[in-house]
């Protein structure tokens, strides 16, 4: 097995230039203002999504077209690589659309930088037909990769594959094993990689029934004693293969863009809510109209104020990683950040449960209907709590470390 490459010094790091980010900031307005256009229809299609249990090809062709699979692409490769807040920005945008279509194109895009732990020649090949390419797959090592000349023979069972229906390549985690057993680090831990190959290599088992995100799509993926050639392989040691503050550890955006999606359900269902207020409707045995009800305005008034926290926390955290990664201070073992990144959006998601919890319960009966979208709201919020990157153990981290502990991160160790 060759060497782990290693992370990128911060040294190498270059803040984009001026032109590009001015012309970035157009690109986004512009993207922006699609989605709003875009945003009446692609709403009225979430019965179906969550019918088919994915999002259908034609919404992510026109998600395509709008550069929405752009935002994280390099620009050497034909991207718009935005930054952290911006992408953050426009995928809260969609998951107020629809939860499904919001939390596919958030694992589409925020996959894409860790393709450029791959080496050079590698990534070439993965952007050789479009800028759009869109990976999907799981980062858990839940497989097996016996090491052979050139490679490893990788066989496994991922779970969670969101949006691999429609991926141009997928990838998945794997323990490297030398005769059947596993390969050690430095330190005596399991060497972790992820093999990245083409969307026809993988079997896709249909096991996504599920009571939230049914439109993700999150099925199996598995690869039953499959030839993954080294180059073919990263870890999250390697050497980035792009500069660019984008690139220099993917894996501290990994918890906002969770934590974007949980803001934009919740602020759709706020939304929802008043608009079923503005009906003139009135609960049952209620004197006055929902509108009209002084309690009613107290509850949304404070759920107004729970969404201008989270959403202020959370705009606060992304600023400040964007800045440091600016500064190429956003690397690998930059564990505090890390895990600001992860205990924020963790509370963010939380303050979003809650938002949305209530705006189903004040929408009374009429919110257990198929046709009302705050419980499809409901279901999609507490589908999204149970994502790893959003878990309360990311609070005992931060705890641990304010108290002057060594803290390594799961992730990292």
């Amino acid at each position: 097995m060759s060497a782990n490459r290693q992370a990128m010094p911060a040294s190498q790091e270059q803040p984009p230039k001026p032109e590009a980010s001015s012309s970035a900031s157009i690109a986004a307005s512009a993207l922006l203002a699609k989605l709003k256009e875009m945003a009446p229809a692609l709403a009225a299609r979430s019965a179906e999504i969550e019918e088919l249990r994915r999002v259908p090809a034609d919404i992510i062709e026109q998600l395509k077209a709008a550069g929405v699979y752009r935002m994280s692409t390099p620009r050497i490769y034909g991207g718009l690589e935005f930054d952290y807040p911006t992408i953050l920005q426009v995928l809260r945008e969609l998951a107020a659309i629809d939860g499904s279509i919001g939390w596919v194109s958030m694992l589409g895009v925020g996959h894409a930088p860790h393709l450029a732990l791959l080496p050079r020649r590698s990534l070439d090949t993965c952007y050789a037909n479009s800028p759009d390419m869109i990976l999907a797959g799981s980062a858990a090592p839940a497989g097996q990769g016996e090491m052979v000349a050139g490679g490893y023979r990788v066989s496994g069972r991922w779970p969670f594959a969101s949006g691999c229906q429609n991926a141009t390549w997928l990838f998945a985690g794997f323990i490297a094993t030398q005769k059947g057993k596993p390969v050690l680090t430095p330190s005596g831990k399991p060497v972790v990689r992820h093999a990245v190959l083409p969307a026809a290599a993988w079997t896709i088992e249909d096991t996504w029934y599920v009571a939230g995100l049914k439109g993700t799509g999150s099925n199996h993926i598995r690869l039953n004693d499959v030839f993954v050639p080294e180059f073919s392989t990263f870890a999250y040691g390697d050497t980035s293969a792009v500069e660019g503050p984008l690139y220099s550890s993917p894996l501290h955006m990994i918890p906002l863009l969770h934590g974007s999606q949980a803001l934009g359900i919740a602020e759709a269902a706020v939304r929802d809510l008043v608009a079923l207020a503005q009906t003139g409707k009135k609960q049952l045995l209620a004197n006055e109209s929902m509108r009209d009800s002084v309690l009613f305005q107290m509850e949304l008034g404070r759920l107004e104020a729970d969404l201008v926290g989270a959403r202020a926390a959370f705009e606060a955290q992304a600023n400040v990683l964007w800045r440091e990664a600016l500064a190429g201070r956003v690397v690998l073992r930059n564990a505090d950040m890390l895990a600001a990144c992860f205990s924020t959006s963790t509370w963010v998601t939380e303050i979003c449960l809650r938002v949305v919890d209530k705006c189903y319960l004040l929408g009374g009966g009429t919110a257990l209907y198929e046709s009302s979208p705050l419980q499809r709201r409901l279901r999609d919020m507490y589908a999204a709590t149970q994502h790893a990157a959003v878990q309360p153990g990311s609070y005992q981290r931060c705890g641990a470390m304010r108290l002057g502990h060594v803290v390594h991160h799961p992730v990292l160790d």
